[in-house]
């Protein structure tokens, strides 16, 4: 995965809650991370309108490799992309880095495999047609599929 095939990028707050006590942030956290990464790309991409009545998507599946343990008070940069476009699914990048002395340190690499989902049918859908033009867009040329 390289970074600089990564254009949307976003801050994110690493909460004192977020740490365990083994003093980093916890395993977990790592998927909310995500979770912010995806919809604030969502907003910023697709320019969403949120109606979970009728349809949305849902995670699939989800890969994490962590690299460099986060740390309270760390800054964090979520990056994300969209590295694959299939017919009903696609695929979302994430990269956490943080700057130490002008050097950039990978913390965490991920992916998450998205399903477009009708709500009312409780079934997987077509992703919207206006949803994939305004992700190739986006997107263009780091975009598989």
């Amino acid at each position: 995965m390289d970074g600089n095939s990564f254009k949307h990028k976003i801050p994110l707050d690493v909460r004192f809650s977020d740490i365990d006590a083994f003093g980093h942030v916890n395993n977990a956290k790592y998927l909310t991370y995500f979770e912010i990464a995806r919809v604030q790309y969502f907003n910023d991409i697709v320019d969403w309108t949120y109606d979970w009545s009728k349809e949305g998507v849902i995670v699939a599946r989800v890969e994490i490799d962590f690299i460099v343990p986060i740390k309270f008070r760390d800054e964090v940069i979520a990056m994300t992309r969209c590295s694959r476009l299939g017919t009903k699914s696609f695929d979302l990048q994430y990269r956490l880095i943080t700057m130490k002395k002008g050097e950039e340190i990978l913390l965490a690499d991920g992916t998450t495999v998205m399903v477009a989902f009708d709500y009312v049918k409780r079934k997987p859908i077509e992703i919207p047609a206006e949803w994939r033009e305004a992700i190739k867009k986006f997107e263009a040329p780091f975009l598989n599929g």
